[in-house]
C-alpha cells in the first residue's frame, strides 16, 4: 500500500550520495527538487550547491532542476549552478520528471531524481520509473502545507526503515 511512496534509498543529504558510484551503474541524469534539498526554502544557491552542479558536470551527468514553485525562484537558481530547469512542474504528475529527462536526453533507467518530500517528489520519480533518492529536509521551518505533510510521512518512513531491515534480517 504504501510502496509507491518509498524511496529507494533515504540518506541524510543530497551531497553526500556516492554519484561517481551511480555514474558506474549507467545514471548519465540528476533530477533534483531545489527548497529543502539543496538549500532551506527561498535560499539562492550557496557555494555548497555550486560545487555540487560543478562536480556533477565535470563527471559528464546532466542536470534539471524540477520545481513546483514559480520561474521567479527556479530560474536564478538554475542559472548560478548551470542546469536545466522545469518550474512549475506539477509534481508528482510523471509530465515534469519526462520533460526533465527529455531536457537531458536521458530515460528512467539512466537517471536519479533527488528530493525531500515522500508525497509529490519520490511519489512522481517512483511514477515516472526513476531511481528515487529521499533525503532529509535541511531545514526544520516549512511552510504550513508541507509540515502537515509530514506527520504521515513519518508513518511511511517508519514502515520503510522497518521493512528495509526485515529484508536485511533475512540476507
Amino acid at each position: 500500500m504504501f510502496r509507491a511512496f518509498y524511496p529507494k534509498r533515504y540518506l541524510a543529504s543530497a551531497y553526500e550520495i556516492p554519484y561517481e558510484n551511480m555514474k558506474e551503474k549507467g545514471i548519465r541524469g540528476v533530477i533534483f527538487d531545489i527548497d529543502n534539498t539543496l538549500v532551506p526554502h527561498d535560499a539562492p544557491a550557496d557555494e555548497r550547491a555550486v560545487e555540487l552542479f560543478r562536480r556533477l558536470h565535470a563527471m559528464g551527468l546532466q542536470t534539471c532542476l524540477l520545481s513546483n514553485n514559480k520561474e521567479r525562484r527556479v530560474a536564478p537558481f538554475a542559472a548560478a549552478v548551470g542546469s536545466a530547469y522545469i518550474y512549475k512542474a506539477g509534481k508528482p504528475s510523471k509530465k515534469g520528471y519526462e520533460r526533465a529527462m527529455e531536457r537531458m536526453g536521458t530515460d528512467s533507467s539512466s537517471t536519479l531524481f533527488v528530493g525531500d518530500q515522500l508525497f509529490t517528489d519520490v511519489y512522481g520519480a517512483n511514477r515516472a520509473g526513476l531511481y528515487s533518492i529521499l533525503v532529509k529536509p535541511i531545514n526544520p521551518k516549512e511552510e504550513i502545507q508541507i509540515v502537515l505533510k509530514r506527520y504521515p510521512e513519518k508513518l511511511i518512513l517508519w514502515r520503510y526503515e522497518k521493512e528495509k531491515r526485515r529484508r536485511k534480517d533475512r540476507d
